[in-house]
């Protein structure tokens, strides 16, 4: 059933799974295992791209297999392309002076600066693998270093001498006059100081596998392709590796759009057909600039894993790959609540509208049972208005709002106080700003205080409480009642925005929210701000 829904569904993913179905079976490509590919610069630790990309192919590959019903084998493969050599010495190592004599070599050749490993590229390519299974994600690793010693891109290495010419008609137009002059596909690693060679080729044999060039101290130098003598140039060494390794599916961001077609046209010149591919807008800060590793701009999965559970982030990497989307600390709180709606409504839908829930695609179509009768911006607010530094403060309220509810019993519930009052104190303590209410105001608040004293302590409805709330904005004659919750926020919370009102007082509870308008009233919270 799953499969026949599959064929329309809307979401992104079987979107990308019909387009490489369709691919396959059009190559007639089926008697092999479906290839889905992602890629690894290991120079720097690995980041939100890493995760983004491995996350979004992984939803593509659940989508493929729901689609064929399994029909196909598929493998994920995660290539690190740690035989680059190393350009500069990233700032945040140790040991810079010992590392300045290992410019240009391979990454697997180089020293580990932190002394764990057998070189910088293996301690890299251990902390990539370390991400990865953190997250559970299902990948077989290879390292660029192994896949040409190993012999396994001999074959098209080989054909890349065969078809040099091809290869340089395609790649010769993309290069500036002076890269034209000295360009080759081909990057010879120097026999004697071991370094990637950036040099013309002098003459090649296709028939002998070999290059010929001037090494570094002008000596003429013959080398087989063969074997990790040498490597491509990243653009001909995608198209190859697509060849090389079969691949079938690769995304990546809209950094490559430009050289795609590039990587395509190798591909076909080694004889093979290039995947299907997918475009992915980039992240952008919260100055909208392109996040950059280097920089250091925007937030890291580290800094987002704080703060919030990994689904919610699995989630917004989800939700429109296409569109760019700010990805800074203000965007987790809605995350995290759109994901847990999401999940609330995905058992009362029909299969078809369950696969375009993205909880479906969070969790391969077996999402948990969780629900939550408090929202995560809720829990906010009620972290701010309790001054909340522990969740055993945060669960008094909640206790008393959920009847029978605990830590134990709520386990998720639990774990959402713990990341608002970490948010709370990291980012909404320091940046509070109260302000004392006009006569207008403090007349509104003083008929909230006697509405909601009229309802009851024990009064727990949200909606009862927020009709009261609209009631005591229209008495005041706002014209537009968002400028009541507004002010609301703004003298009791020290915020200008936050979600229903009336749901809040529900959970904080009526008694002390009159206690708060009080204080707000006796300017008591803007000493406190």
């Amino acid at each position: 059933m799953t499969a026949q829904l599959a064929l329309n569904a809307k979401a992104w993913p079987f979107e990308q799974a019909r387009l490489l179905l369709k691919r396959i079976e059009q190559a007639g490509l089926g008697d092999k295992p479906v290839v889905f590919e992602t890629g690894y610069g290991p120079s720097g630790l690995p980041h939100m791209g890493t995760f983004g990309e491995v996350v979004r192919t992984t939803m593509v590959r659940q989508a493929f297999i729901a689609l064929t019903e399994g029909k196909y084998e598929t493998r994920m493969i995660c290539v690190s392309d740690d035989m680059d050599g190393m350009r500069k010495i990233p700032d945040n190592l140790p040991n810079q002076d010992m590392l300045a004599n290992y410019l240009q070599m391979p990454l697997t050749v180089v020293p580990d600066p932190f002394g764990t490993h057998d070189s910088y590229g293996a301690h890299m390519n251990a902390r990539l693998r370390a991400f990865l299974d953190s997250f559970g994600f299902d990948y077989e690793f290879e390292s660029a270093t192994a896949l040409y010693k190993s012999g396994a891109y001999d074959a098209m290495l080989v054909r890349a001498l065969e078809r040099y010419e091809d290869i340089m008609k395609v790649m010769l137009p993309t290069l500036g006059a002076e890269r034209q002059a000295t360009y080759s596909p081909f990057l010879p690693i120097s026999p004697k100081t071991g370094r990637v060679l950036y040099v013309p080729m002098k003459s090649i044999d296709a028939k002998a596998g070999t290059i010929t060039f001037d090494d570094e101290d002008g000596t003429e130098t013959t080398l087989s392709v063969k074997g990790g003598a040498v490597k491509l140039q990243w653009k001909p060494d995608f198209g190859m590796r697509w060849a090389a390794l079969g691949v079938d599916f690769e995304m990546f961001g809209k950094d490559h759009q430009t050289n795609a077609p590039v990587y395509s046209r190798i591909c076909r010149i080694l004889g093979a057909e290039p995947p299907t591919q997918f475009v992915y807008e980039l992240f952008l800060d919260q100055a909208g600039e392109k996040i950059s590793k280097s920089k250091g701009n925007g937030l890291s999965v580290e800094d987002w894993l704080k703060y919030a559970p990994q689904e919610s982030l699995t989630y917004y990497n989800f939700v429109k790959p296409k569109t760019a989307k700010r990805l800074f600390f203000d965007v987790i709180p809605k995350a995290v609540d759109e994901y847990m709606q999401h999940l609330a409504a995905y058992p009362g839908q029909t299969p078809a509208q369950r696969l375009e829930n993205p909880v479906w695609h969070i969790h391969n179509g077996n999402p948990p049972a969780d629900t939550l009768p408090i929202s995560f911006a809720l829990m906010l607010n009620l972290a701010s208005a309790a001054s909340a530094h522990n969740t055993d403060v945060m669960w008094g309220f909640i206790g008393r709002y959920c009847d029978g509810a605990s830590p134990e019993t709520h386990p998720m519930l639990d774990q959402l106080a713990g990341f608002a009052v970490k948010y709370f104190q990291d980012f909404v303590e320091p940046t509070k700003s109260f302000r004392a209410a006009d006569d207008r105001e403090c007349a509104a608040m003083q008929d909230l205080i006697e509405r909601l004293e009229a309802l009851g302590a024990d009064c727990r409805d949200g909606e009862t409480i927020q009709n009261e709330v609209y009631a005591a904005g229209k008495a005041a004659e706002y014209e537009n009642l968002r400028d009541w919750f507004k002010a609301l926020y703004e003298i009791l919370l020290g915020q200008s925005q936050g979600p229903r009102f009336g749901s809040f007082v529900a959970i904080y509870g009526v008694t002390e929210t009159v206690a708060l308008i009080e204080k707000g009233l006796a300017g008591d919270l803007l000493a406190a701000g």
